[in-house]
């Protein structure tokens, strides 16, 4: 059966961010994501997880000002120290955390005129990063995100473009970040997607399509979709970076139909 880590940046809103992984855990998550571990010490987020039995299954390296519109440095041309001196706080918080696995964000593409220099930075800091993460026993995972709703102008949109980078970073410790929601809207052919680039997907993200709501409301046959990941013996962990309608508890009833049981998330 899948592994569901819960994305607590967007589930159980309805308590306090440090009070969300029990939360998850008393819905019988085992696993959590979230975007960004910097506002909090990392060694109260760490009391959180092992207090609840949680694994921190994924979280975003340093985006740059996010309240500024960054959305990532990896692939802008001159903040190149910037991105390094995240990575490393990056590193810091997935030592105290457990956490193997770091997504790494590319950022926004000023225009297309652009695409060059910010494809060459790109690979460079990728190239530093694989390697870096791989000295501290770590995983580097990029992520195509769509362009067309959510994130205008984001330099990776697409898995091809996301392949087509890793050959050309030619490291062992680059993977890709497998999110459904984005790679229906941009792509669509789910099934042959994930057969053809498993061996390079190390977490998968579910959400519906539209609306990025529970992932049983929507276009997307997740059920389906489960199972031909298990056929295909995917044994990592399926992060649910959706919005829910309403209350989470009260759009839980899919997961419960694959194995997450609780009591609720108070």
């Amino acid at each position: 059966m899948p592994h569901f880590a819960a994305n607590i940046s967007m589930m159980f809103t309805e308590f306090d961010f440090l009070d969300r992984f029990q939360a998850a855990a008393n819905c019988g998550f085992r696993g959590v994501e979230f975007l960004f571990p910097y506002d909090w010490p990392a060694g109260e987020l760490a009391k959180r997880l092992l207090g609840n039995g949680l694994t921190q299954a994924l979280f975003n390296v340093p985006p740059g000002d996010w309240q500024a519109g960054e959305r990532g440095l990896a692939a802008v041309p001159g903040r190149e120290q910037a991105f390094r001196d995240g990575f490393e706080r990056a590193l810091d918080y997935a030592e105290s955390l457990r956490c193997k696995q770091l997504h790494v964000m590319a950022g926004l593409l000023a225009s297309e005129s652009d695409r060059p220099s910010a494809h060459a930075c790109y690979v460079e800091n990728l190239a530093w990063a694989a390697d870096r993460a791989a000295q501290s026993g770590v995983r580097a995972l990029i992520e195509p995100i769509n362009t067309r709703r959510d994130m205008p102008g984001y330099f990776l949109s697409t898995t091809a473009q996301a392949r087509d980078v890793m050959a050309e970073v030619g490291s062992d410790n680059l993977y890709l970040q497998c999110d459904l929601y984005h790679v229906q809207i941009m792509d669509g052919n789910l099934a042959d997607t994930i057969t053809e680039n498993l061996s390079k997907i190390r977490h998968f993200q579910i959400a519906g399509v539209p609306g990025r709501h529970e992932p049983d409301n929507g276009e997307i046959n997740y059920p389906f979709l489960f199972s031909l990941i298990d056929s295909l013996g995917y044994d990592g962990w399926i992060g649910c970076e959706y919005r829910p309608a309403g209350a989470t508890v009260d759009g839980l009833a899919w997961a419960f139909d694959f194995g997450i049981s609780g009591h609720g998330g108070g």
